[in-house]
């Protein structure tokens, strides 16, 4: 494959995990949840490699999930003592990730290890570190791991599909009937750590928090219907790194914000143009007619 395929496949692996993950998240109403794990797994990361003293690795992942982890758990916990909800986001995940950053600052040195590839990730650099796998031949690391992540969400998603639908829609009633609505949050939670630090090195925090969000929230306004949702986030989330792959080799721009910004032109043609809950729906009626306001 050419180094612009790998490059366009890496990015639409990141847009099919956090379009999957984010139509939870939206309709769980913790969107902005996903912003502050993908902040907080840079401390779980720099404290790994503290660790360790290197620089890839398992221990690395382990780290970021244990921190997206923590997120999750220090924020319901400081919800629980009626902060309000993003107010308690907004105070964790700045603090965890001021941490981060005072490490990387004071502890890390000369390791490779810095904010702004944090923010923007290095998605250039992708397809020259490689592994070999049986059959398929070399492939980018880093794409090997988004595909297992990619596989991971879809196995968990299948395997617990409607118990997440009802603890994403009615966690009253989920409890009702036995669920364990907790479990499945942290759960849950958990495979969002996941697929924000696999997704973290190659394209950043940037990206991720806009492929987690922008697309789910495009797919919202299409339809009523979770399995469609789904389908729909995911696409969208495919079609803005393609989209914003080629915005950024025509103006010779940063890839990973061109398609964070690609996401947003997705979420624009939604708002203006979908049928339900789009702009000019709102203005005509079902027989054609527009509505006098």
């Amino acid at each position: 494959m050419t180094y612009t395929g790998w490059i366009i496949l890496t990015a639409s692996l990141v847009g099919l995990s956090c379009g999957l993950i984010g139509v939870f998240l939206i309709l769980r109403k913790l969107a902005m949840m996903s912003d502050a794990i993908s902040h907080t797994v840079l401390l779980g990361i720099v404290i790994a490699f503290l660790i360790t003293r290197e620089l890839s690795g398992s221990h690395m992942l382990i780290g970021a999930i244990i921190a997206g982890i923590l997120t999750s758990f220090l924020v319901q916990w400081m919800n629980s003592l009626d902060i309000e909800l993003h107010a308690s986001m907004g105070i964790v995940f700045t603090t965890l990730f001021a941490i981060g950053v005072i490490l990387i600052a004071t502890s890390v040195g000369n390791a490779h290890l810095d904010v702004k590839h944090a923010l923007m990730g290095e998605i250039t650099f992708v397809p020259f570190h490689t592994i070999s796998l049986p059959v398929i031949g070399d492939v980018p690391a880093t794409t090997a791991l988004l595909a297992l992540v990619l596989l991971i969400v879809i196995v968990f998603i299948v395997a617990f599909y409607k118990e997440w639908k009802i603890t994403s829609f009615d966690p009253a009633l989920a409890a009702s009937l036995g669920l364990p609505v907790a479990f499945m949050h942290y759960a849950f939670m958990s495979l969002v750590s996941i697929t924000t630090v696999a997704s973290f090195d190659a394209v950043g925090s940037i990206m991720v928090v806009a492929m987690l969000i922008t697309p789910a929230a495009s797919a919202y306004l299409w339809t009523d219907k979770l399995s469609v949702m789904l389908i729909l986030s995911s696409l969208f989330g495919v079609v803005s790194a393609i989209v914003g792959y080629y915005i950024a080799a025509w103006i010779d721009t940063s890839i990973s914000g061109s398609m964070a910004f690609a996401t947003g032109i997705v979420f624009f043609i939604s708002f203006v143009f979908s049928p339900k809950h789009g702009i000019i729906s709102k203005y005509i009626k079902p027989g054609g007619d527009l509505v006098q306001h």
